[in-house]
This record gives structure tokens, C-alpha cells and sequence, in this order.
């Protein structure tokens, strides 16, 4: 497994890292048993760095985690977990929560810190409550030792030019713009860089959107998106070559972008995530699959407040 730095962090991350959220069941019904057996397999291939939030499964997957991980010696891996979003529509980003939060959070993952606490989902919310209430108790958090780095995740990629521009921030966490179908989130990394914040993208497979099990049916793309990103599955799949495998190949194929996302609860499926990582990518189905996809480059949906989502392609 190769590392890349997280900003300036001083943490050194493996570019395929474990998103937790499948441990909820969010995507399918998991036993406990087959999650922390893909949790240990992570850990064991090379994976260091696993991210959770109490909105997956309501709490199912921290607590899921938190049994995995006390099995496991603390120092092995990097831990992060989000506060704000508590359900699919309960936001509460004062401080007074956060703080809550943080503490339920660890008594469910078993453990006395986590290394990176996130804002989840800011842009339901006020920047100025963002501002003025979750950023500043995530610093004293910071500053008690409950975490060790903080920031905040979203959607819409305006939210973290937005922040940066009123507020420090150690990293951001961004999902479906960088993928085979979006990488728009390239254009923020001059950003990054100038305010020296780390970055983790997630959903290379843009929630389901390039995946071989079809498109969800809750999935909020456009038909054109879909239907785009459907044609570009079949032609791989009429070649024999696996569209999911190509997709996380070409995420962690970047050095921009420092650590890669990817959740199943499924040790096999992690097993052959973290192996295809070693392998060459293929260039020649790459091309032909940017081809397809390249009518809806850059195209995306909107979430959260309108403010946001002024900028965006749909």
C-alpha cells in the first residue's frame, strides 16, 4: 500500500482508506461478524486510515466499528468521525452538541480520541452557524486533546472556498468530484494548498452511479447522468473489464489527491479493492470510458441550502 501526506497534518495516509458507512446497512443488511471481518482485512492489507459518522445506520456503524477496532491496537490507524448530521433531515452544528456528540461518539468506537473530527454536511446549514459555532468547538476540542485535527465535509465544493476564506481548517473531506465522471474537485486543490489543508475524497464509484449493480433508485443524479454513466458500465462490461475496478484505479491513480474512500462491508470486496490498487491501470479502456462519460464531465446535483449550489453543472 503506497502513503501520501494529509496536508500538513504530519499524518501519512494510505491512498485506499476504509469508509465505514456499510457497517450501518446503509447500503444492504450486514451482520456484525462480516463488518469487523472487513474492518480487521482492511487493517491487515495496508489500509491506516478509517472514517465514520453517528448520521450511518444511526449509529450502527460506529458501534459496528467500535468493536472492530478494540481488537485492534490504537496506534495502528488513523480514525475519523463526523458531528452536526444526526439524521436525513437532523442538522445541529452548536457547540453545545458537537460536544455531546463527540462523547456518544466515543463511547461507541471504544476509544478515549479520534484523530479528525468533521462538520458533517455543512451546506445544510448557515455558514454563519458554521462560523460561529461548529468551527470554533471543534478548535477547543482540538485544543482539550479530544481530537487531534478537524474540518468539515459536503457536496458542493463552493461550501470549502467559502470556509477556508473565514476559517482555519486541518482538512475537508469531498465526495463524487473526483471520479471518472467529475474531477472538478481539482480545481479547489489551489485552494488547499494556499490555506495548507489537507484533503480526502470519497465515492470514487460517485455513490453507486459507476458501479456494475445499477444505479439506486434514491440516487439524486439527473436521467441524462444516469443514463450516460449506465452506457459507459455496459461498454465495459461487453468488454469483460470491471467498470468498479477501473474506477478506484483511476481515483487513487492521482498524487493530488491523498486518500480515496471507498466502504463495503465485504472482506473480499476489500481484499480486491486494495490489490487492484497494485495493478497497472489500463489505459486504453480508460480513454474509451472518458470518451462516454465526457458529455456529463463535471455534472453533479445539488444539496443543501441554494447559497451553495450557485456554480454547479446539472
Amino acid at each position: 500500500m503506497k502513503f501520501r501526506a494529509l496536508g500538513k497534518t504530519g499524518l501519512d495516509v494510505s491512498i485506499l482508506s476504509y469508509g465505514a458507512s456499510s457497517l450501518g446497512s446503509v447500503f444492504r443488511d450486514i451482520n456484525e461478524a462480516e463488518g469487523i471481518k472487513a474492518v480487521h482485512t482492511a487493517l491487515d492489507l495496508g489500509i491506516n486510515y478509517i472514517d465514520v459518522s453517528p448520521y450511518y445506520g444511526l449509529t450502527k456503524a460506529e458501534t459496528v466499528l467500535g468493536k472492530a477496532i478494540k481488537e485492534v491496537s490504537r496506534d495502528q490507524f488513523i480514525l475519523s468521525t463526523k458531528a452536526g448530521r444526526y439524521g436525513a433531515d437532523e442538522f445541529d452544528f452548536s457547540g453545545k452538541r458537537i460536544r455531546q456528540s463527540l462523547e456518544e461518539s466515543l463511547q461507541r468506537l471504544q476509544t478515549d480520541y479520534v484523530d479528525i473530527l468533521l462538520l458533517h454536511d455543512i451546506e445544510f446549514e448557515s455558514l454563519d452557524v458554521v462560523l460561529e459555532q461548529g468551527i470554533p468547538a471543534l478548535q477547543k476540542l482540538k485544543e482539550e486533546g479530544k481530537i487531534r485535527y478537524y474540518g468539515v465535509s459536503g457536496l458542493p465544493l463552493d461550501i470549502f472556498s467559502m470556509t477556508l476564506a473565514q476559517a482555519k481548517l486541518d482538512v475537508i473531506l469531498s465526495y463524487c468530484h473526483y471520479a471518472l465522471n467529475d474531477t472538478s474537485l481539482l480545481g479547489l486543490i489551489p485552494t488547499l494548498n494556499q490555506h495548507e489543508v489537507g484533503l480526502i475524497s470519497a465515492s470514487p464509484l460517485s455513490m453507486g452511479l459507476l458501479g456494475d449493480r445499477g444505479i439506486p433508485a434514491w440516487h439524486p443524479a439527473t436521467d441524462f447522468i444516469r443514463e450516460v454513466c449506465q452506457r459507459a458500465v455496459s461498454f465495459c462490461q461487453e468488454q469483460g473489464k470491471d467498470m468498479t475496478k477501473l474506477a478506484i484505479q483511476y481515483a487513487v491513480h492521482n498524487e493530488l489527491i491523498p486518500t480515496t474512500l471507498v466502504s463495503t462491508a465485504s472482506s473480499d470486496n476489500i481484499r480486491r479493492n486494495i490489490e487492484w490498487t497494485e495493478e497497472r491501470l489500463d489505459e486504453a479502456l480508460l480513454h474509451e470510458v472518458l470518451q462516454i462519460l465526457e458529455p456529463i464531465h463535471n455534472h453533479t446535483w445539488s444539496s443543501g441550502r441554494p447559497e451553495y449550489n450557485q456554480n454547479i453543472i446539472v
